[in-house]
Parts: structure tokens; sequence; C-alpha cells
């Protein structure tokens, strides 16, 4: 999984390029959360972000095309996750029967994050979180 990190004072990020396996979903979800942990991510917030992260990676993979790039930024306790693919078709949540063991992955991202959406584009889902803890440290919006 090639990467790129990039940290200053102001802005974190981190991207990656992903192959479009399956089988490379549990190692974005575990590179999300260490960059989280890297980060100093309150440990809850960093648990929302590695399901996001597994979520839409997954969505990308199953249902885009071609290569899959994931971006996380952290800014003054803002953390967003972004995940493109080659396919211009929006993600959309689904209503899945009781029964349905699939199709759920967008209402979980809705769920957890502060806010959530996908590009005009279609390319791209993306979801933000607010590091609660850091506000109340006196940081961001102190």
């Amino acid at each position: 999984m090639p990467s790129t990190m990039i940290l200053t004072q102001s802005r974190r990020l981190f991207e990656a390029t992903i192959a479009p396996e399956l089988a490379l979903v549990p190692q974005a979800r575990n590179t999300a959360f260490a960059i989280m942990q890297l980060w100093d991510i309150d440990e809850s917030l960093a648990e929302d972000v590695r399901l996001t992260v597994s979520e839409l990676v997954s969505n990308a993979i199953e249902h885009g095309t071609g290569r899959v790039e994931l971006r996380m930024t952290e800014m003054a306790g803002k953390v967003t996750v972004e995940v493109s693919d080659c396919n211009p078709t929006s993600p959309q949540i689904r209503n899945p029967h009781e029964d349905d063991p699939r199709g759920r992955g967008l209402m979980i991202v809705a769920s957890l994050a502060h806010r959530w959406g996908v590009s005009e584009d279609g390319y791209s889902a993306w979801a933000a979180f607010l590091d609660h803890s850091r506000w109340a440290e006196g940081g961001a919006g102190a």
C-alpha cells in the first residue's frame, strides 16, 4: 500500500493507494487506526475512524472501479476520511431488510461521523469527525 504522510503543526495528512482487492481492507483499517494513534487522536474516535475506513474502502472496492485512494486529514481537532475510486456513480444509503447480511456500510458511517457525504462528481465519499477530547482540553475551539 503506497502511502504518504505529511505532518505540520497545523495540518496532518495521510494518503494511500490501495489495490482493489478486498483482502487489503484489514490492512487499510489497521493503518488508519495506527495513524490515529500517531496523531494522538482519542481512542474512541480512532475506533470510529477505523470502522469508517473499513466501510468506505470496502464499498469502493466492491462497487467502484480501479484503484482506491484513501486520504485522512486532521486539523484543529477535525479528522476527515475521504475514499475515492474511478467510478462516478455516487454511493447511496440502502434500506436493507432485517435478514440481509450486507448493505449497511453507509448507515454505519452516517451514525459514526459528525458529517458525511459524497463529492459532486461522485468519485469520493467522505466523513468528518470532531475530536471532542481536544476541545475539552482547551485545544481547538477553546
